[in-house]
């Protein structure tokens, strides 16, 4: 257990930002699922709004540090690949 005082606030301020990121990194992986989903059933416009939402929120996550800038920068690329691909076979 912390000592010092500023051991003790230490402590106390990781709680409250383990909270938060938590939050954050649930809110991304929801969103991301969103759109997974979105492609999984075929329906090419809701992947493509889902994407819509889901591409500053992972960059968002990206910027407060808990993904790194180039995991999200694959992961936005590797969906917006996926929903193209819809729309190519689409017409087929």
């Amino acid at each position: 257990m912390a000592n010092t005082k500023s051991a003790k606030k230490a402590a106390r301020k990781m709680v409250r930002r383990t909270a938060i990121n938590r939050s954050r990194m649930t809110r991304m992986k929801t969103y991301v699922r969103n759109v997974e989903e979105a492609i999984a059933s075929g329906d090419q416009v809701a992947a493509a709004a889902a994407l819509k939402v889901a591409e500053p929120i992972l960059v968002k996550t990206a910027q407060k540090g808990l993904l790194h800038a180039r995991n999200a920068s694959r992961k936005v690329s590797r969906l917006t690949a996926r929903v193209k691909a819809m729309s190519a076979a689409a017409p087929a």
